[in-house]
């Protein structure tokens, strides 16, 4: 990822293993600022908080939360408290419980002395396979964008919520093909959707495909439909928070009527994702991936930049009116064009998912 010209990743370990570094993402993209954290509580604020957001980099700030508390308390009955802290953070992103469970299997397996050394080196290797992971899925996914630019010269993409190196370790998911692409010569646009409430989108990727060069345009989250309907969409691509065996895809509320008006268009939908993110025992997501609900503040209120461009945050919902605020939504299976993984691409379905994960579940 770039900051200013520099390559940088979205969490930094330190060198010591006493702490490590993650962007404030809620001061984005007004201020650049990286926060230290060296407690597992301090992790789980900004897992809960959205300091850090985006199931991968949830997943990783987890695990080196977890190892932060192996080093005051070694135990088996200190690692199933600090795991059980940090898992009720998020209920919805499955990369979070994934990473738990990976350090505390790690770590269980060794005398307690030696615990916390082998979980703070499980969550670096888990930082370093997402980033190569994330990589991959450029490399799968590129060739999607690359034909369609062959045919009609230029490709328009259009995503929604934040999929990109904020969300992970490096590269992002949904933005790996895109910035491989642009990176290749491909001509590529994407049309960003702003994505209420919490304009991840507008705040984030917008703020990501500027520092990549990559050209962009924002747009209110109810004009994809439009922007299908007269030809300016040549592919969606979203990430995503949860994926079921069976290919349904839990991802930032919005997604669900994106995925319609792809359908309805002829625009192809593919939702792009780690090994990570599959929830191998959930068999049917429109009924069993639980939905997180959010504050009402983020529907009644919005956050921006003033005139001399502090942060600020105001009211746009009338007074006294009651807001509701699911955080995600579900798209089936049978919406979706296919799934792009780091082994490639594949139907979204669990004979497409075990086609490439045969060894899982």
């Amino acid at each position: 990822m770039r900051i200013g010209g520099e390559t940088t990743r979205s969490i930094r370990p330190g060198a010591t293993r006493a702490s490590f570094s993650v962007l404030d993402q809620t001061l984005l993209p007004w201020r650049v600022a990286w926060v230290d954290i060296a407690t597992p509580e301090a992790a789980a604020v900004a897992i809960r908080t959205m300091q850090v957001r985006g199931a991968p980099l949830i997943g990783a700030t987890a695990a080196f939360g977890l190892a932060l508390a192996l080093r005051d308390d070694g135990s088996d009955r200190g690692l199933a408290a600090a795991a059980a802290m940090l898992a009720a953070t998020r209920p919805t992103a499955i990369n979070l419980a994934w990473a738990l469970a990976r350090v505390s299997r790690a770590a269980a397996a060794l005398p307690l002395r030696e615990r916390a050394a082998r979980a703070w080196d499980e969550a670096v290797a888990i930082a370093d396979e997402d980033a190569a992971a994330c990589a991959a899925i450029g490399r799968h996914g590129t060739p999607l964008l690359a034909a369609i630019a062959a045919r009609k010269g230029r490709v328009n993409v259009l995503t929604h919520c934040n999929a990109g190196w904020l969300a992970t370790v490096d590269w992002g998911t949904a933005t790996a093909p895109i910035y491989a692409a642009h990176d290749a010569g491909i001509p590529v646009h994407v049309w960003v959707d702003e994505t209420r409430p919490r304009n991840q989108g507008a705040a984030l990727t917008a703020f990501e495909l500027g520092a990549h060069g990559v050209p962009h345009t924002v747009v209110a989250d109810n004009a994809g439909g439009h922007l299908m309907q007269n030809g300016m969409v040549d592919i969606v691509l979203v990430g995503s928070d949860r994926v079921a065996r069976n290919g349904d895809v839990a991802n930032k509320i919005g997604t669900y009527l994106k995925a319609l008006a792809a359908d309805d268009n002829g625009v192809p939908f593919w939702v792009a994702l780690p090994h990570s993110t599959i929830d191998w025992q959930v068999a049917d997501g429109m009924r069993d991936i639980p939905i997180e609900e959010r504050s009402a503040d983020e529907v009644t209120h919005v956050s921006g930049a003033a005139a001399d461009g502090s942060p600020m945050r105001v009211r746009v919902a009338a007074p006294g009116s009651a807001a509701a605020n699911p955080a995600f939504d579900v798209t089936p299976a049978r919406l979706v064009t296919g799934l792009i993984t780091e082994r490639g691409r594949c139907a979204a379905s669990e004979a497409g998912l075990r086609g490439l994960y045969p060894e899982a579940g």
